[in-house]
């Protein structure tokens, strides 16, 4: 198990209407890789309930870590305040668009 590599993939995951990746948006929280599992875990934070485009955004981890061989699992929570903050200074500066 690569280390490095799995890494750098998942923080090469970038939001597709924000130039940023999901890890600088505190989107992807709390990865853990697991190797006696071959499995990476992860905590997806979003800033509100009934993101449209929260199936798109989970794909994205998940496929960019399929070649890699790893199983990858996940939870989901609401961001607090302070993340939720953070999340839209960094979405205002890097908007896009999509």
């Amino acid at each position: 198990m690569d280390f490095a590599k799995i890494v750098s993939t998942i923080e090469s995951v970038q939001h597709p209407a924000i130039n940023a990746s999901l890890t600088t948006l505190g989107i992807l929280q709390n990865i853990d890789i697991i190797p006696e599992k071959n499995e990476v875990t992860a905590t997806f934070a979003w800033p509100f309930d009934g993101i449209p485009i929260r199936d798109m955004l989970i794909n994205s981890v998940s496929n960019s870590l399929k070649p890699l061989g790893v199983n990858f699992t996940f939870d989901e929570k609401i961001m607090d305040e302070n993340e939720k903050q953070k999340f839209l200074q960094i979405e205002q500066a890097n908007w896009k668009g999509m």
